[in-house]
């Protein structure tokens, strides 16, 4: 098993957050099965403001690099990304074209 922690900011609008918080209360099946299907075993995300927190454990096989070319090939999974490019920013210090960032570990007992 693999973990990683994943941040990314939301658009600092109330409005735009309700709604993205409404979107994952009914995630669409072909991305709860897309998940899947990369190896992602578990994932959560927390939110705090606009700041929003994700951990996935994965299957020792997981590539971010796989997920990304399942997921480019996979209309439903596309048309979500879409919607939520509406709601999402890239956190100041991202890399070009980076939504999620990867979080360094710091500490851990």
């Amino acid at each position: 098993m693999k973990r990683y922690c994943l941040a990314i900011d939301l658009k600092d609008d109330p409005e735009l957050i309700s709604q993205y918080m409404e979107h994952h209360r009914n995630v669409w099946p072909e991305n709860i099965q897309g998940i899947k299907n990369s190896g992602i075993t578990v994932m959560d995300i927390y939110r705090t403001g606009n700041r929003m927190f994700m951990i996935m454990e994965t299957t020792d096989d997981f590539s971010f690099e796989d997920k990304a070319a399942n997921d480019a090939s996979n209309a439903k999974v596309q048309e979500w990304e879409a919607l939520m490019n509406n709601f999402q920013q890239p956190l100041p210090w991202a890399k070009p074209g980076e939504k999620w960032t990867i979080m360094e570990q710091i500490f851990g007992l």
